[in-house]
């Protein structure tokens, strides 16, 4: 079954097909609240007080909690995390394996199968495209505290028999250091190609769409890259936005073009070509398409 966006909703027709999102107060959360609408079946977790019908009040870190408010779902996706600037804020790194570790704890006690957001940055610095059968190299504490994370996932859910998907999302127009970082001044690396660093991105809208049709989903691999088709340019985004931006000579090591293999997506989810346009992105970001 589709929606009237395209996505495939298999399984999402009913309650007993909901999804309970964890950490849907982030911003990636945000981006899912404005998109998925009122005929997604979904709980949304938050830890203060719930301010609407579809929101539970739970824990994120208590795998009691969370099943009692994963009951009849179908799905956890777990959005719940430490980014690096929680983790200057004082977050602990060491959070994200407890986070997931606690969905899957309680995917075993309802039996709903367990999506986690992962990250592009389990990759390292390695350029190029990159697949989901390639081994984690990161570099940055977040990317490896996301391939621990992924890592202790996998094997708790082989011991406890949980379907898994570990989601390694690539970069986010506006929840980035490009869009969503811009300020006065901005400047990008140029190559000597005339190029600027070209990289996976996915608009609010798309990202939605796939984490609609991935939590409805029952036949799941274990790793999923999630980003729109082809890598675009980062100067061609600001370009798109209409802000201003310099070009620097690109430093030695520096890397021009890291894209995320989408073929295993394309096979889950309906992936318009013009997705990963620079136009695209931005009119997304801005929530015009």
């Amino acid at each position: 079954m589709r929606d009237e966006r395209g996505a495939t909703t298999a399984g999402m027709t009913d309650r007993a097909g909901a999804t309970l999102v964890l950490g849907a107060t982030g911003r990636i959360g945000g981006m899912l609240r404005a998109h998925w609408g009122a005929d997604a079946p979904v709980r949304w977790q938050t830890r203060g007080d719930a301010p609407g019908p579809d929101w539970v009040r739970a824990d994120p870190l208590e795998a009691r909690a969370i099943a009692r408010a994963a009951r009849d779902c179908g799905a956890i996706l777990c959005l719940a995390g430490i980014t690096p600037a929680r983790a200057a804020g004082g977050g602990d790194m060491g959070d994200n394996v407890a986070l997931a570790l606690a969905a899957l704890r309680a995917g075993a006690e309802t039996g709903a199968h367990v999506l986690l957001a992962s990250s592009a940055a389990i990759y390292g610095d390695r350029s190029g495209l990159l697949d989901e059968g390639m081994a984690p190299a990161p570099v940055s504490p977040y990317g490896a505290a996301k391939a621990e994370m992924e890592a202790r996932a996998r094997d708790l859910a082989d011991r406890l028999g949980v379907t898994l998907c570990a989601l390694r999302i690539g970069n986010v127009a506006g929840a980035d250091a490009i869009l969503g970082g811009w300020r006065p001044g901005f400047a990008l690396d140029r190559f000597a190609d005339g190029r600027t660093p070209r990289r996976s991105y996915v608009g609010p809208r798309t990202l939605a769409r796939a984490l609609r049709a991935l939590a409805g989903a029952r036949d799941l691999p274990g790793v999923v890259n999630v980003a729109a088709p082809g890598a675009v340019e980062m100067g061609a985004l600001l370009d798109a936005a209409g802000l201003d931006w310099r070009a620097r000579p690109a430093p030695e090591g520096a890397i021009a073009h890291v894209e995320l293999a989408t073929a295993r997506l394309g096979r889950l989810v309906d992936l318009p070509a013009a997705a990963g346009r620079a136009e695209t992105l931005v009119a997304e970001w801005r929530g015009l398409s």
